[in-house]
């Protein structure tokens, strides 16, 4: 419905899920489950990006590269206020907006509070990647991907919100 919604019938009921939403959170999931398990396989840039920030962004970007290695993205300090981004999440796949991801996960870690957990702060970025590597609204599925997503979705814990809380069905 809308290239947004996903209509299904389940026994006598009908189920509208937000594909995004719940594509967000069934990366997260996955995220969470690889930083928790063997840590997450990483994919490497042909052309390494180079991303202009803040320099106080870059900065807390450059300050946390071990960590945010640990969650596939590898990046470096480029100069005043630039990073170069030379890996990323694998599970995010080819056309992630590298860009956009490295704005967001910058404005993740200028969010979160200094009493946070370090494992806190890293579940927020990952949070932030979640979105990025998530089928978006306005995409058209096939039968195929719909059915897989309604899957994946019947079998992964917490598949009710995605991690901004949103519902991702009713």
């Amino acid at each position: 419905l809308h290239e947004t919604y996903i209509i299904a019938q389940s026994g006598d009921a009908i189920i509208m899920v937000d594909q995004h939403a719940a594509h967000e959170r069934l990366v997260y999931e996955r995220i969470k489950t690889d930083v928790e398990e063997a840590g997450v396989k990483r994919q490497g840039l042909l052309i390494p990006e180079v991303v202009e920030l803040d320099l106080a962004d870059a900065d807390r970007l450059v300050a946390r590269s071990a960590e945010l290695e640990e969650l596939g993205l590898v990046l470096e300090n480029f100069g005043s206020g630039t990073v170069v981004v030379r890996e990323v999440p694998a599970m995010l796949g080819a056309k992630v907006d590298v860009q956009g991801l490295v704005k967001d996960v910058a404005d993740s870690l200028a969010e979160v509070d200094e009493a946070m957990s370090l494992k806190d702060k890293l579940m927020d970025v990952c949070g932030s990647m979640a979105c990025h590597g998530s089928i978006r609204a306005g995409r058209r599925l096939t039968l195929d991907e719909m059915n897989a997503l309604l899957r994946e979705m019947e079998a992964t814990p917490h598949s009710g919100q995605c991690k901004h809380g949103r519902p991702t069905y009713v």
